[in-house]
């Protein structure tokens, strides 16, 4: 793949993934104060396979995503590899 297609893949994949994950904080708050929507709750559950599928894509391609454990480091350890996450 051209580095500027990698490129162009890593911002589509990472807006992809904000916008499943704002959904997922605007759900939330609304189960707050709606725990019995059923709908509202099976959307949420979809959302957050979707949110788990788009975050496994994007760490098999450009690396590390979730800290605190939820993501396996690559050899040699990849944490330090930029742009990181916040940055795009």
């Amino acid at each position: 793949m051209h580095k500027d297609d990698q490129v162009k893949k890593r911002y589509e994949l990472m807006e992809k993934i904000q916008m499943v994950d704002f959904a997922l904080v605007e759900l939330t708050l609304y189960l707050d104060t709606h725990p019995q929507d059923n709908q509202a709750i099976q959307q949420f559950n979809e959302l957050v396979v979707q949110s788990r599928d788009l975050k496994s894509i994007y760490e098999q391609h450009f690396g590390p995503l979730r800290q605190y454990g939820a993501s396996f480091s690559g050899y040699p350890w990849n944490w330090g590899d930029s742009p990181w996450p916040w940055q795009l």
